[in-house]
């Protein structure tokens, strides 16, 4: 079945990550059958080893995987599937991901993709559950042209800070401005992913930069 090699069991292993941050979620195993469910409904199936049957994720909690795209890797031994995780939700015990005993941090971390999501779901959380004294309340409330002088207003600092070679502040006015951009999203009813959308297609159209130079407007 497209030439994938499954075990003596005749399971193969599937890495579950975010198909927006390639955050981990989760680590199972799939049989033929659950891979053909997989393909043909576009939801993650798995197969439980422990209760020797057929897994639909999310059948019983209501946290299924919408597939985005299915991979096997070089020696196609093992599959990768890129999901949506409905409800935010894909381990047993509550938590976003399985992976959370942490066994050592070797420090000097980079940061990581994923805090966009949260900083996307904070912003959507406060958007419909509103809290006294929210600063992106406030925002979202004074509507689209607030929002969007305090964007002009953080661009502007993000560029002096550049001016003073002091990469330090420069770092927190562009993470300034990057939250001033998402709440303006929110506030266009736009997700951020669509931002992501625009940069592939411009990559895989072979630009050699996300920031194309803008074709020349034809005269009139």
């Amino acid at each position: 079945m497209y030439d994938l090699k499954f075990d003596e069991k005749g399971l193969i292993p599937v890495v579950t990550v975010d198909a927006v941050t390639n955050e981990v979620l989760m680590q199972a195993y799939m049989n033929e059958e659950a891979l053909q469910k997989t393909l043909e409904t576009g939801e993650a199936h798995y197969w439980s080893r422990s209760r020797g049957k057929l897994w639909h994720k999310g059948e019983e909690s209501g946290h299924f995987q919408k597939v985005k795209r299915l991979l096997a890797d070089c020696d196609r031994d093992c599959l990768l599937l890129e999901v949506e995780q409905v409800g935010g939700i894909a381990c047993h015990t509550g938590s976003r991901s399985c992976f959370f005993n942490e066994i050592k941090d070797f420090g000097d971390r980079p940061g990581n993709a994923k805090v966009l999501r949260v900083l996307a779901d904070t912003i959507k959380d406060r958007a419909e559950h509103p809290k006294e004294g929210s600063y992106t309340d406030y925002l979202l409330a004074k509507g689209v042209e607030k929002i969007c002088k305090k964007v002009g207003e953080e661009s502007t600092e993000a560029v002096i800070a550049a001016i003073k070679d002091d990469n330090k502040e420069l770092a927190n006015e562009i993470a300034d401005l990057f939250y001033h951009l998402f709440v303006l999203m929110r506030a266009r009813g736009m997700d951020y992913t669509e931002i992501f959308k625009v940069l592939e297609e411009r990559h895989d159209c072979g630009a050699d930069t996300p920031a194309r130079e803008a074709k020349p407007k034809k005269n009139k």
